[in-house]
């Protein structure tokens, strides 16, 4: 078990993120570094086409062709997603009102949510997909 994994287990995200995949219906498998792998998001809510509670990747079906791996190693989604998780367990559920809070700013600054908040900036804004 490594660090991250850990902390996201003591600080409640990950198990979080696994009810979450349980309540939505999500085929759970594992993943590279600790990931959870949770494919079958189907809810309205977040839009996007993945997201990361712990160190849980909840995707839409439309989604997981972004996980298969590529020539440079792991996918640019797969990294973006795992950077979340490291967030997490630097911030545990705290995470969640400060990851909204900067998305707000983000559309007030820049009209998406997503290109000012300093959490996407940091997981890497190419790798999410974003502009």
């Amino acid at each position: 078990m490594n660090l991250r994994q850990l902390l996201n287990i003591i600080n409640l995200t990950t198990p979080a993120g696994l009810l979450l995949a349980r309540a939505g219906h999500c085929a759970v498998k594992p993943g590279p570094d600790g990931l959870l792998l949770a494919g079958g998001w189907t809810w309205p809510l977040p839009k996007a086409a993945a997201f990361t509670v712990g160190n849980v990747i909840l995707y839409r079906p439309r989604a997981a062709r972004l996980f298969s791996p590529g020539p440079d190693g792991p996918a640019p989604l797969l990294r973006h997603e795992a950077r979340h998780a490291s967030q997490y367990a630097g911030l545990g559920l705290a995470f969640l009102p400060l990851y909204f809070a900067a998305a707000g700013l983000s559309v007030l600054r820049t009209g998406v949510p997503a290109s000012g908040n300093v959490f996407e900036r940091l997981a890497g804004l190419a790798d999410g997909g974003y502009r």
